[in-house]
């Protein structure tokens, strides 16, 4: 996982911003996708 994704990521979980946990994982996902087929 890149490093501004965790960086967002602990934030949205420390501020328990679950759009903002929502959004960062369909990002990871579809980052993972692109990068790992």
């Amino acid at each position: 996982m890149p490093n501004w994704l965790q960086k967002q990521m602990r934030k949205a979980y420390l501020e328990k911003d679950r759009y903002q946990i929502k959004l960062l994982n369909q990002c990871w996902f579809f980052y993972r996708k692109k990068h790992c087929s």
